[in-house]
């Protein structure tokens, strides 16, 4: 009945827009000359504004695969980071200077994007204020992050480790139901407890197989979970008053900045002289796991929206589980691949309730 009642308007929708179109070329015919605009009085009610959703679902349909693409490539290129991490590890490099190697030479493009986002974005001057709130997010927020991913992948799995880190959308509303207040919905709370039931699932089989680091390498993973949770929330207004490129480009570039004074106080300078194959990883992690997978997530939710970018993401944990079997010869059971489906489904429900 709902469905019927749904064809029933939009029928009577279409038929309003074309006795819209009839009325309008009626009044251009009546007009005494060709080029003269009606006045708006003069203009059918309504009239001006019918074909423009028209138009923009054509637009939107003929968007949907460049977008899908796009965001595609992002999921699969932010799932090879721990791959390549761990490959990095293979070579007896330390996490601070890999991380280091990450995170100085994606610099440049952080600056870069300042300037373009200097011409291109109007936001609002920064005051101090502000200057402290990006340095707590870029420190405290990304930089922590990713310090306590780089650590806690010396202990577990990647497969493990991105799937960990896939569950910050629910740390997000953990965060904004108890700091920030707001209700949350108990479909979205059943959707958190799908997750982490998901999550022991994963673990499970590893607890009595492993060594005691496990335990220690997944808290450093949720840890890094947590702190990305506490930038995204941090960011939204920050972004919504500067711009999103002028935020993303100041926060990294300080957390960039403070990943060199940690690795100057934890190395000496002559650390960094790595093989060129470490040189290669570190140049890889940040172009192709840091820059050019964000770059391809805002353009394509700029096409499709943030709610099929959320599904589409799901892919990043399975391509991680794959390429961990087909790279580095991880395996997963079946309790873990039940687990994975549970997590991966748990966390869809709460991106889609959000």
């Amino acid at each position: 009945m709902q469905g019927f009642s749904q064809c029933e308007y939009r029928t009577v929708e279409f038929l309003t827009f074309f006795r819209r179109i009839r009325d309008l070329l009626r009044h251009a015919d009546a007009s005494p000359t060709r080029g003269s605009r009606n006045p708006p009085s003069q203009v059918p009610s309504g009239l001006r504004f019918a074909p423009a959703p028209i138009k923009l679902r054509i637009m939107s349909s003929r968007n949907t695969p460049t977008g899908v693409i796009l965001v595609l490539a992002s999921a699969v290129l932010f799932s090879t980071k721990s791959i390549f991490i761990k490959l990095g590890y293979r070579e007896a490099v330390d996490p601070v200077i890999l991380l280091t190697l990450r995170m100085v030479l994606a610099l440049p493009f952080f600056l870069a994007m300042g300037l373009w986002a200097r011409h291109r974005e109007r936001g609002a001057p920064l005051t101090a204020k502000d200057w402290i709130a990006l340095a707590l997010l870029g420190i405290g927020g990304y930089y922590l992050a990713a310090l306590l991913d780089f650590l806690g992948l010396q202990y577990i799995s990647a497969g493990l480790e991105r799937l960990t880190l896939f569950l910050y959308p629910t740390i997000t509303v953990l965060i904004t139901a108890f700091w920030l207040r707001r209700p949350v919905r108990g479909r979205t709370w059943m959707a958190i407890a799908v997750s982490y039931v998901g999550m022991a699932l994963v673990v499970w089989p590893d607890l009595h197989s492993s060594s005691s680091r496990l335990g220690l390498g997944i808290t450093l993973v949720f840890g890094s979970a947590v702190a990305y949770a506490i930038y995204l929330v941090g960011s939204g207004e920050m972004i919504q008053r500067i711009g999103a490129n002028r935020f993303t480009s100041i926060a990294l570039s300080i957390a960039s900045l403070t990943c060199a004074i940690h690795f100057l106080i934890a190395h000496p300078v002559s650390a960094l002289v790595v093989s060129p194959k470490v040189a290669m990883l570190g140049l890889t992690l940040a172009v192709a796991c840091t820059v050019l997978p964000a770059t391809l997530l805002t353009n394509g939710i700029r096409h499709i929206g943030a709610t099929q970018a959320a599904l589409i993401g799901a892919v990043g944990p399975v391509a991680t589980l794959y390429l961990g079997y087909i790279v580095l010869g991880e395996t997963l059971d079946w309790a873990q691949a039940m687990g994975t489906a549970l997590v991966l489904g748990g966390v869809l429900m709460v991106s889609l309730n959000r």
